[in-house]
């Protein structure tokens, strides 16, 4: 392929967004009214990743153009793994997300109000943490949004020891339409294809999910408190003024996870 590896490679994204515009319609409008919801009532939208999935969660909240109501839910442990070997590697890492039992102690932190929700992010969905911890919050009460490949799950078999998959256990699946094994590209002379594409669809649909509980939260009467780029402020001072705001609503609702009945 050479330098047309590039353009086939844009060619394959384009399909994956394509696709999810025409698939993913009605799971954007259910999630979107959970999180709706939730916000709105004062509930949190609790964001979980691990490995990585934390940046779906980063793109989720805190981002420009996102606001509070969507708790980021991240793990050093699970996600700090650049060195790639020794201290913080990826081994520790892979480790952790196959441990069910690990999801106990890091929900023991939270204390989930009735609005509450839960999205989870896992490409893969089928390590035993990410499906635990979707486990453990709908026994919380909590409805559960998956942001995963069902492409991928379909062709792989479940690690925990239900058998079950992310998309098994969630209310409502969103689906990043992203095949088997995640990269897309065969080039000569590379045994394994190379260039992922999960991120990708994971953040079109987390931005597309954002817009339209921002498009609900204002038809019911209620703000988005917006981070917003300091850059494009209607007049001086307007950004930071801005800033304050969403540094607020952020430890109000955060103050609640720890301060409820």
């Amino acid at each position: 392929m050479t330098e047309a590896a590039a353009w086939t490679y844009f060619a394959k994204i384009q399909e994956i967004l394509e696709k999810i515009s025409t698939t993913q319609r009605e799971a954007i409008e259910q999630a979107a009214t959970i999180c709706a919801d939730s916000i709105c009532n004062d509930g949190l939208v609790f964001c979980w990743g691990g490995g990585h999935s934390r940046m779906s969660v980063e793109e989720m909240f805190p981002r420009i153009g996102s606001y509070p109501g969507f708790y980021p839910m991240v793990e050093l442990a699970l996600t700090y793994y650049t060195d790639f070997v020794g201290a913080n590697g990826m081994p520790q890492s892979f480790f952790l997300e196959r441990q069910e039992g690990y999801v106990a102690p890091i929900l023991a932190n939270y204390e989930f109000g009735p609005h509450d929700s839960m999205i989870c992010f896992s490409s893969t969905g089928i390590n035993e943490l990410v499906i635990e911890m979707a486990i453990q919050a709908k026994q919380r009460g909590l409805p559960v949004i998956a942001v995963t490949s069902v492409a991928h799950a379909d062709s792989t078999v479940s690690r925990h020891s239900s058998g079950r998959k992310l998309k098994d256990v969630a209310d409502v699946v969103l689906d990043n339409c992203t095949p088997p094994g995640d990269a897309v590209l065969d080039i000569p002379g590379v045994p394994y294809k190379v260039s992922p594409t999960s991120s990708i669809g994971a953040f079109i649909i987390v931005n597309t999910l954002k817009a339209r509980t921002a498009e609900m939260m204002a038809a019911r009467g209620v703000e988005p408190v917006v981070l917003t780029s300091p850059h494009f402020a209607h007049r001086p001072g307007e950004a930071q003024e801005q800033l304050q705001r969403v540094y607020k609503e952020f430890k109000r609702r955060k103050r609640m996870i720890y301060g409820r009945d």
